[in-house]
């Protein structure tokens, strides 16, 4: 309670403190027939006895009347509950205050919804209206959680590890590749900044210019639309060390995890797990595997590959043909028939992948049109593979490799979906599994033109040792040192090796990537003056920490989240500004004809 005019905070009075005289602050949380109320501030809840005597009758009446919310005074003596009074739920609940004088510091007009957590609010009233929704505890404890985390995270890197925090500019160029970026324009016509979607090449220059190692708590801003879970303005955990490896960034990664892991959440163990891009794809059909629980793909090639069934041998023809399956455990029990049609249509329509389902009967025979086209061997080895029991149900896909596990990937976690909101305990929220992912390809066709190529992580990640050759021969075999952190099926962080050599970026950037280099001539002439080799990784701040908290949305982590049409609500940002303030900056608005008429009324 230093620097402030109160004696106590709301939350800390206990019976050691019963007989003494304290001034408390705080709003008035709740009301009861004039007898008490109850005030809360950001540490917690006290309960404040009215006087009933004709002497403080002015008291009774000034709280009494004050609306719930209103900002108070309280004065007082701290007194015991009376014997079978006590509230065990609250860590004040031994004690009550029994006000002698009492302010109304800011009475509290009608609100727009209650300021209690089991009330459902729609998110557009608490985005409205977020400073009251900051109110509720919910909020209070994920933002005061956010706070510690981060505090920890500056103390094991700069006090520990001796890392240098440096602030990166907002005002930038353009990167190529990537997300797209929002411009701001400028006094000199036809010239716009770009606002940093990381600060990827700060970061490096920083190397180049002899820090070896930088840390950053950094704002990104990424122009993606409307997202659902994504914002526009994000912030990372961003990380850059020169002379080091990609085992040497995820050791660091990890014992920073570990040292800033809040205690209340349990101890996480390292090292975390890791599998490569290929075995992420073949087992789970995403490159951000959920490893809480099973269901993996199953390749099944083998078994059906001497069978008469066409659409097996049509897929098998392919240069990555394949048969694969999940098996969705106890099935029949926890899944309607529309369950499984809908998970049939949702791989049609995302995917344009025909899926077939095989259920395994009391007696162990098999349910499927397949089984007609397969001898007793061959469905013995399809439940042995499988391991299927009574009343699973096999979910199979034929076609090529990539489709088809990354259909089967979606199947699995819409599944897992179903298995739960069934009564089916299948992943634990109190778990926390973290992997690495690894090996990623360098490059990927383009979904636009598969022709063309562009970076799967970005334009500044370096080629694994091995395929160092294969970049100036054949780039689509080159696997990258780029990594990923994935906690619970989630991506929270992502990183790589730098490419260090200007001949090897200017390379990769005009004859792999077809890319204007002299949009980045800063960084390619800084590469060559004497460029460390250097790496790092940024994690994202936001999405780390709504899963520590179980948080349905990364909004109940971010003290003024925008919309998932990127507004703000409260604000009501982005706005409109006027010609002459335009001006400037050599700008005028083209009006969609809807919207001239709809200004103009």
């Amino acid at each position: 309670n230093s620097f402030v005019i109160r004696t106590n905070t709301c939350g800390e009075l206990r019976s050691a403190h019963v007989g003494q005289k304290v001034t408390l602050y705080g709003w008035i949380q709740y009301q009861r027939q004039d007898l008490f109320l109850v005030l809360r501030d950001f540490q917690g809840l006290t309960q404040i006895i009215l006087p009933q005597d004709e002497a403080h009758s002015h008291v009774k009446k000034l709280l009494s009347n004050a609306p719930v919310e209103s900002v108070v005074r309280v004065t007082g003596t701290v007194t015991p509950r009376p014997p079978g009074q006590e509230n065990p739920k609250m860590p004040t609940g031994d004690i009550e205050v029994k006000a002698e004088t009492a302010e109304i510091l800011n009475s509290c007009k009608k609100l727009p919804f209650e300021i209690k957590d089991f009330i459902k609010k729609s998110e557009a009233l608490r985005m409205q209206y977020r400073y009251l929704d900051l109110r509720s505890s919910q909020l209070q404890s994920n933002l005061r959680l956010r706070s510690r985390l981060v505090m920890r995270m500056r103390e094991y890197l700069c006090n520990l590890h001796g890392f240098v925090d440096v602030e990166t500019p907002t005002l930038f160029k353009r990167t190529p590749g990537g997300a797209k970026e929002f411009l701001v324009p400028s006094r000199e016509a036809g010239k716009f900044y770009s606002l940093p979607q990381s600060p990827q090449q700060f970061k490096q220059l920083l190397m180049v210019g002899g820090l070896d190692r930088y840390f950053q708590v950094a704002r990104c801003y990424r122009d993606e639309g409307s997202r659902p879970d994504r914002q526009p303005e994000f912030t990372q955990i961003d990380i850059e060390m020169s002379f080091v490896d990609q085992a040497g960034i995820q050791r660091l990664i990890e014992g920073l995890l570990q040292y800033s892991w809040p205690e209340e959440r349990g101890y996480i163990t390292t090292p975390f797990p890791s599998m490569t891009y290929e075995e992420a794809l073949a087992e789970y059909g995403t490159d951000k595997p959920d490893t809480r629980f099973g269901m993996k793909i199953v390749d099944i090639s083998d078994v059906l590959r001497q069978s008469d069934i066409q659409f097996v041998q049509n897929a098998l023809s392919y240069p990555r043909g394949t048969i694969r399956a999940i098996c969705i455990p106890q099935g029949v029990r926890y899944l309607k028939n529309k369950d499984l049609e809908s998970l049939k249509e949702s791989a049609k329509s995302q995917f344009n992948q025909e899926i077939m389902e095989i259920i395994c009967r009391p007696d162990r025979s098999l349910k499927s049109l397949l089984t007609k086209f397969l001898g007793e061997k061959q469905q013995s080895e399809l439940i042995q593979v499988l391991n299927m029991q009574v009343d699973d149900v096999v979910l199979l896909a034929a076609g090529e490799h990539k489709q088809v596990c990354s259909a089967l990937g979606s199947l699995r976690l819409l599944s897992a979906s179903l298995l739960e909101a069934a009564g089916l305990a299948l992943r634990d929220p109190t778990a926390f599994h973290f992997l690495w992912v690894v090996d990623f390809p360098l490059f990927l066709p383009k979904a636009e033109n598969p022709t063309e190529l562009e970076s799967a992580h970005h334009p500044f990640t370096a080629p694994h040792p091995s395929d160092a050759s294969l970049l100036y021969s054949d780039p689509t075999k080159v696997r990258s040192q780029h990594y990923d952190l994935v906690l619970n099926g989630n991506e929270v962080g992502g990183g790589s090796i730098r490419i260090h050599s200007a001949e090897q970026q200017r390379f990769v950037l005009e004859k792999v990537l077809k890319e204007d280099s002299e949009v980045l001539s800063h960084l390619l002439e800084a590469l060559e003056f004497g460029a460390p080799p250097h790496g790092g990784i940024a994690l994202g701040l936001d999405r780390l920490i709504s899963l520590i908290v179980d948080a349905p949305s990364i909004r109940d982590v971010i003290a003024f989240p925008k919309s998932f049409r990127g507004r703000d609500l409260m604000a009501n940002a982005p706005d409109y500004v006027t010609p002459e303030e335009l001006e400037p900056y050599h700008i005028q608005v083209s009006w969609p004809l809807e919207e001239k008429e709809a200004k103009k009324n």
